[in-house]
């Protein structure tokens, strides 16, 4: 197999309408050389694919060798685009939970390995540095497994300045929830104990930390509006080693809640010092530690009686446009593989990889558009500041379907989920109600990233 360059003036023929038409490689967008015949008639589509192999984010990318070699697989003969079979290379960095070293391996990438796409998961830390490498090059680029704010408010050049400073991106997409969902989802939990409704967060100085407690898009406003009261005792640095700073302020807050969003050997060191210092709050919901069995079973008996998010499962009643599978048999496959309990990243991953069409998922917009998601207003439920706001196509089937059974999880036990029927009031999760006016479907299973959907 031979590899030709990719001329720069080739790189910007690709446009929003041409990268959005064809979605070979991922399940959210992808056209490779729509302009250019050479690609697809005379050497391999090349992906990169960047994640936290290795370091404090490394259980994000547990399964990453098990999705990619089957996507290997399952491309082995080659990838159809337009007329033409093409093979398909996929070139993997490890960013080493680092976000400089993600910068530095997407541009080797780019410069040297020469992808026609990147791929990036786990994290702000991860998605973001790859991201706005992709931009700066002009390198289309899908990410995942980040929720949306951290990822598009902040890669903006003024942040804090609101949606009328914000800009879109030319060559960055980004599929995942966003704040609103876990929100929603941990204080519909919270609703079901019997607390004072003090709340204390763990928020890092980093990009979920700074977005999970932003006093506009993160908790602080949709607490405050719920009756709740928030301590939050400042940004901490990332595998700090002491947390009786933060222990000791909700102890003094009488906090019977504890929420944030905490690296895995983090909130280890956190949980188990607060035990130590007799803190043992009556709900303890925690983004991004305990998401993994390996994060559950460090903690050992105290790993009991906490509660997180859960986007994906093998409950999901959905199949691959890739391989066919289910997320049952998807989540089986992983268990016989590694003989390892499943984790949430497989299914995203696998999304990430698959190769699936999605002109049904595409909305064609106008070329004065490109970039500026002011203009699209009257589809926030389709699409909020250049980002997609919607699951893969086939994650979106169940949504179409009239008055779908709604359900959500209302504790996690060791990793064990049980549901409850619930119905979503309009606007809960979202500081001031939806823009929309519809219904968040988060109401239909929030144990997995919601897909909007406004209704009469």
């Amino acid at each position: 197999m031979t590899c030709q360059e990719t001329s720069s003036a080739d790189r910007r023929s690709i446009d929003r309408r041409s990268l959005l038409k064809y979605s070979a490689a991922t399940g959210a967008v992808l056209s490779v050389g729509v302009k250019s015949p050479a690609i697809a008639q005379t050497r391999a589509v090349k992906l990169g694919y960047v994640s936290p192999v290795t370091g404090p984010l490394a259980a994000f990318a547990e399964a990453d060798n098990f999705i990619l070699a089957n996507f290997r697989e399952a491309t082995k003969a080659g990838l159809k685009i337009g007329n033409a079979t093409v093979p398909v290379e996929v070139v993997v960095k490890d960013s080493q939970s680092n976000p400089n070293r993600a910068a530095e391996v997407a541009k080797d990438l780019i410069v040297q390995d020469k992808i026609d796409l990147m791929l990036v998961a786990s994290t702000p830390e991860t998605t973001n540095p790859v991201s706005t490498q992709c931009e700066i090059e002009e390198v289309p680029c899908i990410s995942t497994v980040a929720p949306w704010q951290p990822w598009f408010i902040g890669r903006q050049a003024n942040p804090a300045g609101g949606p009328p400073a914000w800009k879109g991106f030319n060559y960055t997409y980004h599929f995942f929830w966003g704040l609103e969902d876990v929100i929603a989802v941990f204080t519909n939990m919270w609703s079901q104990v019997a607390t004072n409704k003090s709340v204390g967060g763990l928020f890092p100085n980093d990009g979920d930390g700074n977005a999970w407690g932003d006093k506009v898009v993160g908790f602080p406003p949709v607490l405050e509006k719920g009756g709740f009261k928030l301590t939050d005792p400042g940004r901490y640095q990332n595998l700090t080693d002491n947390f009786s700073a933060q222990i000791g302020a909700f102890k003094s807050a009488n906090c019977e809640i504890i929420t944030g969003v905490v690296l895995p050997p983090d909130f280890t060191t956190f949980w188990k010092q607060a035990l130590q210092q007799g803190f043992k709050p009556k709900v303890a919901s925690i983004g991004k530690a305990i998401l993994f069995p390996v994060a559950v079973e460090a903690l050992g008996k105290d790993g009991h009686n906490l509660s997180s998010e859960v986007w994906w499962s093998p409950s999901h009643p959905f199949k691959s446009s890739l391989s066919g599978m289910s997320a049952k048999d998807l989540a089986g496959a992983y268990e016989a593989a590694t003989k390892k309990q499943w984790t949430q990243p497989i299914g995203f991953i696998h999304a990430l990889c698959r190769g699936r069409r999605a002109q049904a998922r595409s909305r064609p917009r106008p070329q004065s558009d490109r970039g500026d998601h002011r203009r699209d207003q009257s589809r926030y439920g389709r699409r909020q500041g250049g980002v997609e706001r919607r699951e893969p196509a086939a994650l979106c089937r169940q949504e179409r379907r009239q008055d779908p059974a709604r359900r959500r999880p209302v504790a996690i036990q060791r990793r064990q989920v049980r549901y409850r029927d619930h119905r979503q009031p309009d606007g809960a999760g979202y500081p001031g109600g939806r823009p929309d006016g519809g219904h968040c479907l988060i109401a239909q299973r929030v144990d997995r990233p919601c897909c909007w959907k406004s209704r009469a």
